[in-house]
């Protein structure tokens, strides 16, 4: 068997952003404010701080009006909401991201609860989430979106599709199924929990790791041609990155497989600039189809 075709996400990810690059332009070209984006970083996490600076950036880069907020670690619970309230106001702000993991003692939860639906662009709010699930208009988690974005960009069939999911967070897990039954794939969400891990995954067309634990699927756990997503990323002792998947195993069953790094990382950002230009369109009234053609029809759950 050939060795599997890499999904390139680096490649996936700037033809996204040239796609909102031009959807900025033409909304401003409609008399419309360039969307407007304020990150929230609380702490120091030098991780974090990474994310947020790529993030910046490429939200620039794309024509974006970007405020980032940096706030101590050891910011007050109140003094947090009552700057995320202060940004669900503005009108001038269409995107509000929260970076998280937040310092010991503010409660996520109730940060997230505190964002305007219609500006979490990360997709995380209560309305969000029940959006998604009801098949309803919302803005969809970002690394979630990424995966689908690039199984569907390779070609790959969803439709009567068995697909494995490894991992159940809400961040990844969770809105990943949803979207994948939304396509008419037939969804098993895998855990630590699951007996005999190895044999579920082997009935996946469809396979995506998502769980945080270094090389953990092995290539005689993937079905022969079987599509594999790899949202994991580790730092191994040694230094190297690698993802939940043993990549070089995984290289000579799989029909195409995600690199780590290289894969689904760049297209989280991306999707974070696209659901931004979203909120923007529906701010103005603007037809989001005339903006982001990757919108498209949308699958209806049935």
């Amino acid at each position: 068997m050939s060795p599997a075709r890499l999904i390139d996400g680096k490649l996936a990810a700037a033809e996204f952003r040239a796609l909102v690059k031009s959807g900025v332009g033409e909304l401003v070209a409609r008399g419309h404010a360039a969307p407007g984006l304020a990150v929230v970083l609380v702490g120091d996490d030098p991780a974090s701080q990474v994310y947020v600076k790529n993030k910046d950036k490429a939200a620039h880069e794309v024509g974006f009006h970007v405020r980032t907020l940096r706030m101590a670690a050891a910011t007050p619970q109140r003094e947090l909401l009552a700057v995320l309230d202060e940004l669900n106001r503005d009108a001038s702000v269409h995107g509000i991201l929260v970076q998280l993991p937040l310092p010991r003692g503010l409660d996520e939860g109730a940060v997230v609860a505190a964002l305007d639906p219609a500006k979490d662009v990360d997709g995380l709010s209560a309305r969000s989430v029940a959006a998604l699930w009801m098949g309803a208009s919302g803005l969809v988690p970002c690394t979630p979106q990424g995966c689908i974005h690039l199984l569907e960009r390779v070609g790959v069939k969803l439709e009567g599709a068995r697909a494995v999911v490894i991992g159940r967070s809400q961040l990844v897990g969770k809105p990943l199924a949803a979207l994948l039954l939304a396509r008419h794939a037939t969804v098993t969400i895998a855990h630590s929990r699951t007996q005999d891990l190895a044999a579920v995954c082997r009935e996946a067309d469809v396979l995506v790791a998502a769980v945080g634990k270094p090389e953990l699927v092995r290539g005689a756990w993937i079905k022969p041609g079987a599509a594999v997503i790899d949202v994991g990323i580790n730092r191994l002792a040694d230094g190297r990155l690698v993802g939940d998947v043993a990549f070089a195993e995984a290289l000579e069953v799989a029909g195409c497989i995600t690199p780590v790094p290289g894969g689904v990382g760049p297209m989280t950002i991306a999707m974070l600039l696209g659901n931004t230009l979203l909120s923007a369109a529906r701010r103005a009234a603007v037809p989001e189809r005339e903006l982001a053609p990757w919108r498209g029809e949308q699958p209806a759950v049935r």
